[in-house]
């Protein structure tokens, strides 16, 4: 798929300074805009760790052409960034979005070696609806089996922000959100609510990577289902952490990532120092 076009590309004269970009890669066919991604590398990147990020949206919504200066944050620090984009419910359900985000996976995986990746080094990352989508191909390992994808191949997993960790319990828990919002994404069903759930599958011997648990500190939807899914994590001897960011809205803690002295960027880049030992 697109071997060519890629290699032309990596091979064309860069400054020294400028990273590689490819644009609106395919990841199935036939090609569907909503199936797309993008790749940031740093100039002249050789087996670099990477960072894969799925955008929010409320699963209906969201680009990963937003996400283009967040890249850049990345790569100034040596890491490839890959954003993806996903279908949209109503025309896709929350396992086809799960299942676009593994192809991706599986793409970035196979060609990874293509634009100064390393296969064997990536983290997940999403905000919001993209955080629940991240989190549950970090532990359902269904979505990336089916893509012949390991587990293994993930070193970390970063959701922010996100309230659906635990779908069945955010129900009985009530909050923020309507229930009719929740049962129109999750269905009303709670063995479908809980087969969308990353806390149903946790469980020890699954190579599920470690995860950075990401939350507005005065969220109380958000910090409740962070800490439930760490709990579970850790029951199940996977590392977790959460990290509460203070003075943050649900939208400025994805849109800051990245930025200089933010504090929840400041955990980001230390728990990928760690997971992946540049």
């Amino acid at each position: 798929m697109r071997f060519t076009a890629v290699l032309l590309f990596l091979a064309a004269p860069l400054h020294a300074a400028e990273p590689a970009v490819l644009k609106d890669v395919p990841y199935a066919e036939p090609k569907n805009e909503r199936q797309t991604l993008d790749v940031y590398s740093p100039a002249g990147a050789k087996n670099r760790p990477i960072v894969f990020w799925v955008h929010g949206g409320g699963w209906k919504a969201g680009d990963k052409k937003d996400f283009q200066k967040k890249a850049l944050a990345f790569v100034d620090k040596g890491y490839v960034f890959v954003a993806t984009n996903y279908r949209f419910r109503p025309a896709a359900t929350v396992k086809e979005m799960t299942g676009d985000v593994a192809r991706a996976i599986r793409w970035v995986h196979e060609h990874a070696r293509e634009f100064g990746g390393d296969p064997n080094a990536i983290v997940v990352m999403g905000h919001s609806a993209g955080a629940q989508l991240a989190a549950l191909v970090c532990t359902d390992d269904r979505y990336l089996k089916a893509e012949k994808v390991p587990l293994s191949a993930l070193k970390g997993c970063v959701p922010v922000d996100c309230s659906f960790y635990d779908i069945p319990k955010r129900v009985k828990d009530g909050g923020t959100t309507p229930l009719k919002t929740i049962t129109d994404i999750f269905t009303d069903s709670e063995e479908t609510q809980r087969d969308y759930s990353a806390a149903a599958h946790v469980a020890k011997g699954k190579d599920i990577p470690p995860f950075l648990v990401l939350h507005v500190a005065t969220r109380d939807d958000t910090k409740a289902q962070a800490h439930w899914l760490a709990d579970k994590l850790k029951d199940a001897g996977v590392a977790a952490k959460v990290v509460a960011a203070e003075d943050k809205t649900h939208g400025s803690i994805g849109s800051d990532l990245g930025q200089k002295d933010d504090a929840p960027t400041k955990a980001l880049f230390e728990f990928l120092d760690g997971v992946l030992k540049k």
